[in-house]
């Protein structure tokens, strides 16, 4: 496909372009061999979940992703699904798919511009620096023309960033806001300085949790590149299968992206693992950005008071510390989190519906959806854990 003399050209495998090719547009910030902003759109870590079969063939996640050249130039890349569910997107179209299916449509295939069961938000539509409205638009109209060319119900962007969601209403897509709870970094010196800028109640409940979790018979590491071991990842597998049995029936990811991740990821992953009697008992994996750190996963297979909140909140807080990080993001849903220091923050995506009569019924929910989550933000933000500034002060 040709528009404005750009081809779009839609790849199976990420093996077919070059891993810098797609990094220049995916992270064209680490060129200075730094951190990209988020390692989840990089060629490394999809190609990770491409080689572990956690996508592809029977998971409902088909590749497709889709490359904008001008003049021979690669100059955009997305990473596009053909979706058969609505599983691990955690941006929930489960209603509409139900009430599409009730008219007598067909919701499924749908499209998707995603990362896989990742509810991190960032850029989707991956643009080289210089090109970014040419290749932003040229990228949406090229995975809109894919889904209309094939009849599918839809085309779904998720999880992208503010700026995106801007450019994307003024293309004509939906736009919807969801939200989650991150941790920001106040410039605190040390976990006391923020425990300090909390209210004395939160404060003393966070050091009986932290205390209380400490009191579990073992130690907590922390480990990150070579640190991270082979062995670590067998372990860590039976908790997150664990995990993933209880949320979702079955694990999202397959034994082997781990050993992918021991292979490509490590230096992206930060592993916190408790140990008792010389054994893992219970862990957290994290995903290191530029500037933010990303929990993902969580697993146990002891039961022990306040240890999730430790491994998966306070641990990521003191590491984003050390770090001189500005952020942790905490994963999807968890109104528990706003006691721990995590405050309600506004997540973005993108929808194109075939169907105009339905798009329309959508747009007018998505609407009153968004006053809803505006005011639910701002109410819950009122009840959060940090100190109240008076007018004195």
């Amino acid at each position: 496909m040709t528009h404005s003399q750009i081809e779009i050209e839609t790849l199976g495998s990420l093996a077919e372009i070059d891993p810098a090719v797609w990094d220049a547009c995916a992270c064209p910030e680490a060129a200075d061999g730094g951190r990209p902003n988020d390692p989840f759109t990089t060629h490394r870590f999809l190609k990770a979940l491409e080689d572990s079969r956690s996508v592809g063939t029977g998971t409902g996640w088909q590749p497709r992703y889709l490359v904008a050249r001008q003049g021979g130039e690669v100059i955009g890349v997305t990473p596009l699904y053909a979706k058969g569910h609505s599983q691990g997107e955690y941006i929930f179209d489960h209603n509409w798919a139900h009430a599409y299916e009730r008219a007598g449509g067909r919701y499924y295939p749908k499209l998707q511009i995603a990362v896989p069961f990742t509810p991190a938000t960032g850029r989707r539509l991956l643009a080289k620096p210089g090109h970014e409205a040419t290749a932003q638009a040229a990228l949406v109209q090229g995975a809109v023309h894919v889904a209309a060319e094939n009849r599918l119900s839809s085309l779904h962007i998720t999880f992208c960033t503010e700026a995106e969601a801007a450019a994307g209403r003024e293309m004509g897509l939906l736009h919807r806001t969801t939200q989650q709870f991150h941790w920001e970094n106040r410039a605190y010196d040390d976990f006391e300085a923020f425990l300090t800028s909390l209210s004395s109640r939160k404060r003393k409940n966070i050091r009986k949790e932290r205390a209380t979790a400490q009191s579990f018979g073992g130690e907590i590491v922390q480990l990150t590149g070579d640190a991270i071991e082979a062995a670590h990842w067998e372990a860590f597998w039976h908790f997150y299968q664990d995990t993933g049995a209880r949320k979702w029936g079955t694990p999202y990811l397959t034994r082997a992206f781990f050993d992918c991740a021991q292979e490509s990821l490590r230096d992206d992953m930060l592993l916190i693992l408790a140990y008792r009697g010389g054994r893992p008992i219970a862990g957290a994996l994290n995903f290191i950005g530029r500037e933010t750190l990303f929990g993902r996963y969580w697993g146990a297979i002891e039961d022990h008071p306040c240890l999730h909140f430790e491994a998966c909140y306070y641990q990521a807080i003191d590491f984003a510390i050390a770090q001189g990080m500005a952020c942790v993001e905490a994963g999807a849903q968890g109104a528990h989190k706003l006691a721990r220091g995590y405050l309600p923050v506004t997540t973005h995506s993108l929808h194109w519906v075939a169907d105009q009569g339905f798009a329309e019924a959508i747009e007018q929910y998505l609407i009153a959806e968004r006053d809803a989550v505006s005011e639910e933000i701002e109410v819950l933000t009122s009840y959060g854990p940090f100190k109240k500034v008076t007018a004195e002060e």
